[in-house]
């Protein structure tokens, strides 16, 4: 049974990410892959709640062990890469 806002510990696989909404692990999930870095999501969102906070709606990140590294690298280039893009730079006049 899923317990807390912990990530749960899963044979051979590591957390990697940890968000309340599903969208920006799936971005990052997707990422990854075009990476070809394997992951897969586990969500502990109760569905019968519309709830995106809380220990009741944390979404996360696994990658097998032996990516993790990569993985991690990966995420924070793609953090790094977000920091630094001018959102007013690429607006339409």
């Amino acid at each position: 049974m899923l317990r807390g806002s912990e990530p749960n510990k899963i044979n051979n696989w590591v957390c990697v990410l940890e968000r309340g909404t599903e969208y920006e692990v799936e971005l990052a999930k997707n990422y990854l892959s075009n990476l070809k870095i394997p992951s897969n999501i586990l969500s502990k969102r109760d569905s019968s709640y519309s709830l995106n906070f809380g220990e009741m709606s944390m979404v996360y990140l696994y990658v097998p062990k032996e990516f993790e590294k990569k993985a991690r690298k990966a995420l924070a280039d793609l953090n790094e890469q977000e920091d630094d893009f001018d959102w007013n730079e690429n607006e339409a006049d």
